[in-house]
């Protein structure tokens, strides 16, 4: 596989290091061809709908009044139409920037309005640190539904994060599932298999996806200890999951192990690395589009583009198609300039019609809200389909 991606001229590395991991996360069919031809170019296709400010964000369940900072927020539909539910990662301070997820209610119409962005919402912490796995900040959700139930796939910054000596498992993705109104339990956090383990830096960039078939399969990222960062998808077996579901309310998230990792996409020549944006909608059977962050290797830009994921379960998951070119890239000012300059950052993605309306974080220190047609996404991911 890493030769196929040498001869198509793919960059399999990044900083310089070999990709060393290419024989644990093998390649995905198309990944190494739909690599090459990806071009350093951008046609911003989302419309900006407005942002939420930390200012309007009133949290009912802290003596604090406001969160310092919202951003990279996940996104889901409410009971009924009319609304949406907001999941913001908030921070309350810079001292060790450990953050916490809240869950705001907002109506649909608000993003169309402009209300969006003059309105005050209340807020409830519903995760923050509190396990070995999640102590030093519970971040960055996505949100999906299995079963019918919200499953939340966060960031956790584990006991490692800060022991400078221990460059092992520095984050994890950490697994939620909603057991009533602002109540969530932590069920579980994946991990590699165990011979692997020890060379994982940190795995982020998380949601979990359910096939028609039931098969329940992980998007994350890992970085592992050959300093590359590998754009994957594992399969979560369901003796694991069934068993973390059972464990969790005795106490500490249990580990829930994943197999069968595939590299879907190796990054650009231009790009120093890729992450998995917002959470995939279903436009097809098993075919899902998604949303992945890249971030470029002149001024760490953080720009989007869409992929086209596949899945049976002989022949695992593989990209079929990707758009050339970037299709959303920081423009406004509340994008350019932040807490992390030249930042969009997309955790929530949700279909209303014939549109796709995304949450992002934006600079580091607000939550962005914009849409874009998603017959302009899969003409855009026209240009470059192989299936």
């Amino acid at each position: 596989m890493a030769g196929l991606a040498s001869a198509l001229g793919v960059k399999v590395c990044a900083l310089g290091m070999e990709a060393k991991f290419l024989r644990d996360f093998p390649l995905a069919e198309h990944a190494a061809e739909l690599g090459k031809l990806r071009h350093c170019e951008t046609h911003d296709i989302f419309q900006r709908l407005g942002v939420l400010t930390p200012q309007r964000v009133h949290l009912k369940n802290h003596p604090l009044a406001n969160p310092l900072t919202v951003f990279n927020a996940a996104l889901d539909h409410g009971s009924n139409g009319d609304m949406l539910v907001l999941y913001p990662r908030i921070i309350i301070g810079y001292f060790k920037y450990a953050s916490a997820i809240a869950e705001v209610e907002l109506p649909l119409e608000d993003l169309y309005t402009g209300s969006i962005s003059i309105s005050h919402y209340p807020a409830e912490i519903i995760v923050y640190p509190s396990t070995s796995v999640d102590i030093w900040g519970s971040e960055d959700p996505r949100v999906t539904r299995i079963d019918g139930t919200r499953h939340m796939v966060y960031v956790g910054r584990t006991i490692n994060y800060f022991e400078a000596h221990i460059r092992r498992e520095r984050t994890l993705p950490v697994l939620a599932v909603e057991a009533g109104r602002h109540r969530w339990v932590k069920v579980g956090y994946f991990v590699l298999p165990e011979r692997l383990r020890p060379h994982v830096i940190s795995d982020k960039d998380a949601f979990l996806v359910q096939a028609s078939n039931g098969d329940l399969l992980l998007f994350h990222r890992p970085h592992m200890d050959d300093e590359n960062f590998y754009l994957t998808i594992s399969i979560v077996p369901h003796d694991e999951y069934k068993r973390a579901l059972e464990e969790a309310e005795r106490g500490e998230p249990v580990p829930i192990r994943v197999r069968g990792t595939r590299t879907i996409l190796p990054v650009a020549p231009f790009e120093e690395k890729l992450g998995w944006a917002s959470p995939p909608v279903m436009v097809e059977r098993d075919t899902f589009l998604t949303l992945v962050h890249a971030v470029d290797v002149r001024l760490k830009r953080y720009r989007i583009f869409a992929m086209l994921v596949r899945y049976d379960r002989d022949v695992g998951p593989r990209p079929i198609a990707v758009t050339p070119r970037y299709i959303m890239e920081p423009r406004a000012m509340y994008e350019v300039y932040g807490d992390r300059p030249f930042t969009v950052f997309p955790c929530g993605a949700v279909r209303h019609g014939d549109r796709l309306i995304i949450s992002y974080g934006a600079a580091d220190s607000v939550v962005g809200f914009a849409e874009a047609g998603i017959d302009d996404i899969m003409a855009e991911l026209d240009h470059l389909r192989l299936e």
